[in-house]
């Protein structure tokens, strides 16, 4: 995967929805469709943000993809969508800046009990990605994520369709999680490991809680890292607009972020034009060229549960290896109330990976899997929500570990 292209520090642009609809946009409507009928009005907010001094501005094709689409009763007009809507941001941009395809959430517009959600989710994810990527985008930006499965779709998707950079970005509470109760350090260790060429937040409940959360990234993230806070909350969750934080207000928050190791920024909900153009002056009154330069211990592997990290030696105790049997989750409890570093489980054939899947909720501690079979392993690696290591007691050719690791961040011990 391409790394990002452009030096670091740079800046995304502000908010988009929250604009159009102080410029009359209904807060029921489908945002895409309603730009499309309404294109000047997003030239011209996006031609502001350059102006303002944005390197990077995101095109408006957050709900473009065909669930969120099909709501409007519009799921065939994703490819046309994606085109037209990155056409305008390339307009508005006047080669003055990139333009990043911008992706979201699906939510509870799949279910959760869909049989192969995961690949459902991929083929969902790519569809708009190969839209955009033969729009012409210079990067993805995935953002507002909620759920380890869902992003870890998004990523896997838009590496298999393309070449260009992907940053992620989660929404976090106050405590450094996500909806879905994973720790943000968690997420950043399965989204590095996934490909992702930079992490961060965005959203969440302003400046403060992103950068508590950054705090949570800065000593281990091995790419750089996005702060991408509001000014406060939509009006239409019942919040004042006229609390937003002020443009001064918001880039006073950029010291402490960049101490956080924050190399990316932008705004989120309730910024503007206003807010990007503080940001880009507070940002250039910083010497921000060198990387944060956090010292990290050598001897320690990151590798996670859905929800925990976990930090192993090359040394770590696996303990028994556990066979998929119908009785897996008991023994995964089992297994991890023993003193050992991780869990082993082995997986051999596709009923395998069908049990192990149902079960996989139930790890907590670092999982080291065991296959004979390079098919098996990569699908086993696909379907699990952390990221996994292995010990080298299987029968693994090197060049297959080595793709699976670029692949899905497989940790070769």
């Amino acid at each position: 995967m391409d790394a990002i292209p452009l030096r670091l520090p740079f800046l995304m642009d502000g908010a988009t929805g929250t604009a159009l609809r102080e410029q009359g946009m209904p807060p029921e409507a489908c945002t895409e469709q309603w730009v499309l009928a309404h294109p000047e009005i997003l030239v011209e907010l996006q031609k502001r943000y350059v102006e303002a001094g944005s390197d990077v501005i995101l095109a408006p094709t957050f709900g473009a993809n065909g669930p969120r689409l099909a709501r409007f009763g519009l799921e065939d007009k994703v490819e046309e969508y994606n085109a037209a809507l990155v056409a305008l941001s390339r307009r508005a941009s006047g080669g003055k800046a990139l333009v990043a395809g911008n992706l979201s959430p699906v939510g509870p517009l799949l279910d959760e009990e869909e049989p192969d959600r995961l690949e459902r989710l991929i083929e969902i994810f790519a569809r708009q990605g190969r839209a955009l990527e033969e729009a012409g985008v210079d990067l993805f930006v995935v953002e507002t994520m909620t759920d380890i499965a869902e992003a870890r779709a998004a990523v896997i998707a838009l590496r298999e369709v393309s070449s260009r950079p992907v940053m992620v970005c989660f929404t976090v509470d106050g405590d450094g999680e996500t909806a879905d109760g994973a720790d943000i350090l968690a997420a950043c260790v399965i989204m590095e490991g996934l490909g992702a060429a930079a992490f961060g937040i965005n959203c969440s409940e302003g400046p403060k809680m992103v950068l508590e959360g950054l705090r949570r990234l800065t000593p281990y993230a091995a790419v750089p890292l996005v702060a991408k806070p509001n000014a406060g909350l939509p009006a239409e969750e019942g919040n004042d607009p006229a609390c937003y934080l002020s443009p001064e207000e918001f880039a006073a928050c950029v010291p402490d972020l960049a101490r956080a190791g924050a190399r990316i920024f932008g705004g989120c909900c309730g910024t503007g034009p206003e807010h990007i153009a503080a940001l880009r002056k507070a940002v250039d009154a910083m010497d921000l060229s060198a990387p944060a330069g956090f010292p990290r211990d050598e001897d320690s592997i990151l590798c996670a549960s859905r929800t925990e990290v976990h930090f192993i030696s090359p040394t770590v105790d696996v303990g028994e290896t556990i066979e998929c049997s119908p009785h897996l989750e008991e023994d995964i409890l089992e297994a991890e109330d023993a003193p050992s570093g991780a869990v082993k489980i082995a997986v051999y054939s596709q009923d395998d990976l069908d049990v192990f899947n149902e079960a996989q909720y139930m790890i907590r501690e670092a999982l080291c899997l065991l296959s004979d079979s390079p098919e098996i392993l990569e699908k086993a690696l696909r379907l699990y929500n952390g990221r996994a290591f292995y010990d080298g007691t299987g029968a693994i050719e090197a060049d297959v570990l080595e793709r699976l690791k670029d692949k899905y961040g497989l940790i070769v011990l």
